[in-house]
């Protein structure tokens, strides 16, 4: 008789950090990912509290976020047609001086609103061509084995970001000001560049040079994903959780002001609480969660992300709003990491930079839709209200999806088609 299967342990949870390449590009985005969210967290401060006004705030998450939209297909494109390395060091370096610009503005003592919202709009344009091939050069740093693993370790380094960033930047916008925290951004992206520059990966390029237009090749990666439920119930849960579950970090700043009444150091730990619990929640996820049905596991974190940012809504002070975003946190984790290895397991390889495409403009168009309409009704009705209705709207949006379709148990399904392989060390 044979012995019983072993629960993943630690070993299993970190597998990916036995390929040298990733490691170097895991810490590097880590590193850079925290510049951002401290400038992520000083945005919306500076713009509140120039304006007064949770509209504004969110009209501000909104051109951030649009222009990802807009060249999504492009970036895309991009993807499947260069090599990947090169595309990442080209965008890295023009948001490394997006950011230096900002940071040079707010030292020159410019304090326009719309200045400010206009170099916000500019990286997110960059940022829009550069997230397909960065979420696709991860198939290219691991082997297919190391694949679902090293996609949930890249949703933690981001959420552990998202965890020291804001917390950093509450700490910079406490002490130093937001000129300091713009600084620190540019400064961050130094270390992916030099990440990438020291990584190693084969100098042959499979990708097509040639092919049909940006549009002609969108309209076929919208016929391709109808074929894939699996893909299309990630592209559906994806919507909903950037147009209804994601503007509540837009919205933080009020409910610091507004509602709890604390200063600077304490929202930027609100911001970081969320990815707090994204990294407590990482080793269930990268370890004994990969173990789970992705259907199982994405309904569970569905349920969790809802009830935790009603409950954040709802809290009837500082201390358990905390702890709510701190479980939400990890909600957002196995969710985010869920869809994305669905996504990574399924799609061919030749499409894999426009469907990533596909799915992070689908976030990201919902992204800004989601701030503006909940700024404007935070402005209307209050922002407690206004997080409570949207987290129960996600939850019956999804609970529809799981009940009324075959798509979400279509998640478990596997693709044929294997990545490029790593090498180990």
């Amino acid at each position: 008789m044979s012995d019983p299967p072993t629960r993943p342990g630690l070993r299993e949870a970190l597998a990916a950090f036995r390929y040298r390449n990733y490691t170097l590009f895991w810490v590097g985005a880590l590193l850079s990912n925290s510049g951002s969210w401290i400038q992520n967290v000083t945005v919306p401060y500076v713009v509140f509290h120039l304006t007064g006004s949770a509209f504004w705030v969110g009209f501000a998450g909104f051109v951030q976020f649009l222009p990802v939209v807009v060249v999504g297909p492009l970036g895309g494109s991009i993807a499947d047609r260069f090599p990947r390395r090169r595309v990442l060091l080209v965008t890295q370096s023009a948001q490394a001086a997006a950011a230096a610009v900002l940071a040079v503005v707010w030292a020159a003592g410019v304090r326009q609103v719309w200045v400010i919202v206009g170099l916000v709009a500019l990286s997110g344009l960059v940022g829009g061509i550069n997230i397909p091939s960065w979420q696709a050069f991860v198939s290219e740093l691991v082997p297919r084995e190391a694949l679902l693993n090293a996609v949930t370790l890249n949703s933690t380094q981001f959420n552990a970001a998202r965890a020291f960033g804001p917390a950093l930047g509450g700490l910079v916008l406490g002490t130093a000001g937001p000129g300091w925290a713009f600084l620190a951004n540019a400064a961050s992206f130094l270390a992916v560049i030099g990440a990438l520059l020291a990584i190693d990966v084969p100098s042959s390029w499979r990708g097509r040079v040639g092919g049909a237009g940006v549009r002609r090749e969108f309209a076929r990666t919208l016929r391709y994903v109808r074929g894939y439920p699996g893909i299309l119930a990630c592209l559906v849960i994806v919507t909903a959780l950037g147009a209804l579950g994601s503007p509540v970090f837009q919205l933080l700043v009020v409910f610091a002001d507004d509602v709890f009444g604390v200063g600077g150091v304490a929202y930027g730990l609100l911001a970081a609480a969320l990815g707090v619990g994204s990294v407590l929640a990482a080793p269930l996820v990268a370890g004994p969660g990969s173990g789970i049905a992705r259907s199982v596991l994405v309904t569970a974190a569905v349920v969790v992300y809802g009830i935790a940012i009603t409950a954040f809504a709802l809290a009837p002070v500082y201390l358990l709003g905390l702890l709510a975003l701190v479980v939400a946190g990890g909600g957002y984790l196995a969710l985010a990491s869920t869809l994305n290895t669905t996504i990574q397991v399924q799609v061919d390889e030749d499409m894999r930079g426009k469907v990533l495409a596909l799915y992070i403009m689908l976030l990201t168009a919902s992204l800004p839709v989601g701030a503006l309409v909940q700024g404007s009704l935070a402005h209307l009705v209050g922002p407690r209200l206004t997080v409570a209705a949207a987290g129960i709207a996600f939850l019956l949006i999804c609970g529809w999806l799981r009940a009324g379709t075959g798509w979400v148990a279509r998640m478990d399904e596997e693709g044929a088609v294997a990545p490029r392989a790593g090498r180990a060390r």
